[in-house]
C-alpha cells in the first residue's frame, strides 16, 4: 500500500458537529458580551485550536485578556451541555474507520479538539480501540502548525511519504502541506470546495463513501 497511516481531522470530518460548534460559540459570545458574528465568520475558525479560534474571530482578544478565559469556559460549558443535540459520525463514517483497520491501516486522529473533548467523544461513541494515536490542540500546536503531524509520524514509527491527512478545513491540508504529508479535502464539512482547492489537496472527495472508494484505488 502507498499509505500505511491514515490521519483523521475529528469535526466536520468524521463527525457531523460544525453546527453545534457555531451554535456554542454564539451562545459563548452572548455570554462574555462580545460582538456578535455571522455563522459563516465562526465556521471559517472550524479546525483551530480554541484559544486560537477565539482570538482570530475577535482579534482584539490576546492571551492575556480575561474575556479570552471566559469565552473558552462559556464555549466548553455550551458545547458539552447535555441538553445539546447528540453528535454522531457521517453517514459510513464508522465502517469506513472498521475497514480501515481490516485492512492494515494505521488510523489516527489530529484535530483541534482538546484532549478531554476527545476522550469524551471516544467514550461516546464507543471507537478510541480504533485509532493508533491521536493528538490534540492543547497538547501540542495548533493548525496549521505541522507538529501535531510530526509528532504522530514518530509515535507511528511512518515516514511522512506514507501518512495521509484526511480533513475538511485549509488548516488540514495547509498542516499537511508544512508536513510535507499528502492530503484529501473532503467537503461535506466547513469550507468550501474553492478554500479546499486552494491549498492543493492530492484529491477531493463528497463524503466518507467516496473517501474509502478512491483509497482502495489507489492500493
Amino acid at each position: 500500500m502507498k499509505y500505511q497511516a491514515i490521519i483523521f481531522d475529528w469535526d466536520g470530518t468524521l463527525v457531523d458537529s460544525t453546527g453545534r460548534i457555531v451554535e456554542a460559540m454564539h451562545l459563548a459570545a452572548n455570554d462574555i458580551g462580545l460582538p456578535k458574528l455571522t455563522d459563516y465568520d465562526v465556521r471559517q475558525i472550524i479546525g483551530l485550536g480554541l484559544p486560537e479560534a477565539i482570538m482570530d474571530l475577535w482579534p482584539q482578544l490576546d492571551m492575556r485578556s480575561p474575556e479570552l478565559k471566559a469565552m473558552r469556559e462559556s464555549y466548553n460549558e455550551h458545547y458539552m451541555a447535555e441538553a445539546r443535540p447528540s453528535i454522531n459520525f457521517f453517514d459510513y463514517g464508522l465502517d469506513l474507520l472498521e475497514s480501515l483497520n481490516k485492512e492494515g491501516f494505521d488510523v489516527a486522529v489530529a484535530t483541534g479538539k482538546s484532549r478531554r473533548g476527545l476522550q469524551r467523544a471516544f467514550r461516546e461513541l464507543k471507537v478510541g480501540h480504533l485509532f493508533a494515536d491521536s493528538r490534540c490542540a492543547d497538547e501540542t500546536r495548533s493548525k496549521p502548525h505541522p507538529l501535531m503531524l510530526n509528532e504522530l509520524a514518530e509515535s507511528l514509527s511512518v515516514e511522512p511519504s506514507a501518512m495521509l491527512m484526511i480533513g475538511d478545513t485549509q488548516f488540514d491540508l495547509n498542516m499537511a502541506n508544512a508536513a510535507n504529508i499528502d492530503s484529501v479535502a473532503i467537503t461535506h464539512g466547513a469550507h468550501d470546495e474553492e478554500k479546499l482547492s486552494a491549498c492543493n489537496p492530492l484529491h477531493m472527495v463528497d463524503d466518507l463513501k467516496g473517501l474509502h472508494d478512491w483509497l482502495k484505488q489507489i492500493a
